[in-house]
């Protein structure tokens, strides 16, 4: 073990001695590697196995322990969707449920493009893979493996690098949301005013800063790293510290996969910058600077898509829009997303509370209920944006759609107010400050309401 080394790893220091512990293991991807450079060990969060259904087949003498039925379940997922999508027919089938559920798994990719995608569904067909199998079917119909010329394992490798670098035991930032993000910026990207202006490098960009705007998200917002003295905060000088951080993730995922290393090198460093300006785009604490940018392109009428810089910024746009859409979403998804998001809220003020430090806007659960935070997300935050996107998109009927379902939900949650709140602001005026204060759907997140 002495060759060994720990490249990522991370813990909190509090000026407190006695606070002094590692009390959360965040940022946990401990990735050890060999003097090779070739990784020894992966952080593995395997999907959950539902064993009732296999009872029938599987023999304990045959396959032994669950953790290594897991195992070998998972990465027979991975490859056997990697041959489908490559178009190779088994030989064999790899499991009848399988079988079946990677059979409705294509049926909804039929459907990626509409808005009423349920993606909590297709991530328990593709068991739990929903990130993988979503991207490598979309480069695919985006023409993208072709353009590029990449190798189909290389780039299957690299996503599943992505998505295992997602914390799984994140209620709301895990490969779920990253996978929810990236369909809705698919259906962006085919807005009939945008569509036609994006070349094959715009929609790579999209797709993938979509699909990595918060790996390896450690389930608490920038105001907390900060106050706890984080390497990481320290690191980016408290500046976008955990977009800095997603971005900077991304590029040496791509470099270790080498999915681009045929590109010549100008490009990948073109790419490489790129993708970080589509991520840090999404720290929420910039919202008024877009917001603002976007309503005098739109009032001065002079966006020119024909021209990169234009496109990149609608691109920004774009994900901005996509990593704060669940409040467009049909209820019953958008309910489940801001439940999961005000659960993450919540464990953060827990873990505050527990250390005795001061509890962040949104996070105390006793004082601040979930129909009232997302209110406030919605008039201060999310309103504000899809109107403007609206206006560029001519008012679409996939905008149109996303404001009626926004005001639909919108109504939903103020019915659900407690009862004492009613009346009241409902969390209004002061969520506007504290939203800016967390990170993605932080207002209730920028990140996903």
């Amino acid at each position: 073990m002495s060759c060994l080394m720990v490249e990522r790893c991370g813990e909190i220091l509090f000026e407190n001695p006695e606070q002094n512990v590692k009390c959360v293991c965040m940022l946990g991807d401990v990735r050890l590697r060999g003097q090779t450079g070739v990784p020894a060990e992966r952080r593995g969060s395997y999907p959950f196995i539902d064993f009732r259904p296999l009872n029938n087949t599987t023999h304990s003498g045959e396959i032994g322990t669950k953790k290594k039925v897991k195992r070998l379940l998972s990465f027979q997922r991975y490859f056997h969707a990697s041959r489908l999508l490559r178009g190779i027919v088994p030989q064999a089938p790899l499991h009848l449920l399988d079988e079946d559920y990677l059979g409705q798994a294509r049926h909804m990719l039929s459907k990626v493009g509409m808005w009423d995608f349920d993606i909590f569904l297709f991530d328990r067909l593709t068991n739990g893979n929903s990130l993988v199998t979503l991207l490598c079917h979309l480069f695919s119909t985006h023409g993208l493996i072709h353009h590029f010329k990449l190798d189909m394992v290389t780039l299957h490798r690299f996503l599943v690098m992505v998505q295992e670098d997602y914390h799984s035991q994140n209620p709301y930032h895990n490969a779920v949301h990253a996978a929810d993000v990236t369909q809705a910026m698919h259906c962006y990207l085919k807005e009939p005013k945008l569509a036609s202006f994006l070349t094959p490098l715009d929609i790579m960009l999209g797709l993938l800063a979509a699909a990595a705007h918060d790996v390896d998200h450690p389930g608490v917002n920038q105001p907390f790293l900060i106050k706890t003295n984080h390497h990481l905060a320290n690191l980016y000088q408290n500046m976008s510290v955990l977009e800095n951080h997603h971005w900077r993730s991304t590029i040496g995922m791509l470099r270790e996969s080498r999915l681009l290393a045929h590109l010549p090198k100008e490009m990948t460093q073109d790419i490489e910058q790129q993708l970080g300006s589509l991520i840090l785009a999404t720290d929420i604490n910039r919202q008024n600077e877009f917001l603002a940018r976007l309503r005098t392109h739109l009032h001065n009428k002079d966006l020119r898509l024909e021209d990169g810089r234009d496109r990149h910024f609608m691109l920004q746009i774009a994900l901005k829009c996509a990593d704060i859409c669940n409040p467009c979403r049909v209820w019953e998804m958008s309910k489940q997303w801001s439940e999961r998001v005000c659960e993450e809220f919540y464990r953060q003020g827990d873990l505050e509370q527990k250390f005795e430090l001061e509890i962040s806007p949104l996070c105390n659960q006793q004082k601040d209920s979930i129909p009232s935070i997302q209110i406030g997300f919605m008039t201060y935050i999310v309103e504000p944006l899809f109107r403007e996107w609206a206006r560029f998109t001519g008012n679409s009927a996939l905008s149109e759609n996303m404001l009626s379902h926004l005001a639909h939900n919108k109504a939903q949650w103020k019915s659900l107010l407690p009862k004492p709140h009613r009346g009241g602001s409902g969390g209004g005026p002061d969520l506007a400050g504290q939203g800016a204060e967390k990170e993605e759907q932080t207002g209730t997140r920028g990140d996903t309401p």
